[in-house]
């Protein structure tokens, strides 16, 4: 396969590492576009306001292009730009940290894929369940394994597939499952500190709510040592609702 390669923990990081020497060992053609530095949480931004720059990585046997802006504009920029031809897949991972819940809004590893699918081209996004992995080589190889027994062509248009493993070595994970996202949202809160001048500032933290979890969806069952699945779509339209408010107001 032809495949762009993203993510939102920047160019250097060990997840997006790991999956392009799986990728290449496997044959696979490889391009990578992703950000110089840290984008998480940036979700779908895109740079309209400055110019957006790029610069060739070589290193170590690694070849990519990293670019001075968020990872929509990687996708973007790739498709668009930067790319000869059109892949046959965009894979955007793997992230530190899984994207589960409301996770799929404010991750930018999911919206660089998300931005694969609205341009028409099979996306998928890939996580772990630790935001400070050291070894993701058994997780890389694990999803070029299942790559080939996705039916890609009978996927519908725009449909991203959300891929999480939980935390702890691949041989350790239970069967894969394929599940609904967790519907429960975080309980946010920030911690106020100060800096060395006696000044405050606020470091955002959170967490679900254990018991607005359910247990049939990817959260619990992360928890639980799963490999989870669980295909995407961006419709976000509330038929019920729709259908309520015709009823009331036409």
């Amino acid at each position: 396969m032809n495949i762009l390669l993203a993510n939102d923990d920047g160019i250097q990081a060990i997840g997006l590492r790991s999956l392009y020497f799986a990728l290449i060992e496997a044959g696979h053609d490889v391009h990578v576009v992703a950000p110089v530095t840290e984008q998480s949480a940036v979700g779908h931004a895109v740079t309209i306001s400055m110019p957006i720059r790029v610069r060739e990585f070589k290193e170590n046997g690694f070849t990519g292009l990293g670019v001075y802006g968020t990872p929509v504009d990687c996708v973007k920029l790739g498709l668009s730009t930067l790319l000869s031809e059109k892949p046959d897949l965009v894979l955007s991972g793997i992230n530190a940290g899984a994207n589960v819940g409301v996770d799929i809004l404010y991750s930018g590893t999911v919206s660089a894929a998300t931005e694969g699918a609205l341009m028409e081209i099979p996306s998928m996004a890939v996580s772990m369940d630790n935001f400070n992995p050291q070894d993701l080589s058994g997780q890389a190889r694990y999803c070029v394994d299942l790559l080939p027994r996705i039916p890609w062509d009978q996927l519908p248009s725009k449909c991203v597939l959300n891929l999480n493993f939980p935390d702890c070595p691949i041989e350790e994970a239970k069967e894969f499952i394929m599940c609904p996202h967790t519907r429960a949202s975080y309980k946010d809160w920030y911690e106020t500190r100060q800096d060395p001048r006696g000044r405050a500032y606020y470091w955002l933290d959170g967490a679900i709510p254990p018991e607005d979890i359910s247990a049939d969806r990817d959260r619990a069952l992360l928890t639980q040592r799963h490999v989870t699945l669980t295909p995407l779509h961006f419709d976000f339209t509330d038929r019920e609702t729709l259908d309520l408010l015709k009823k009331e107001i036409c």
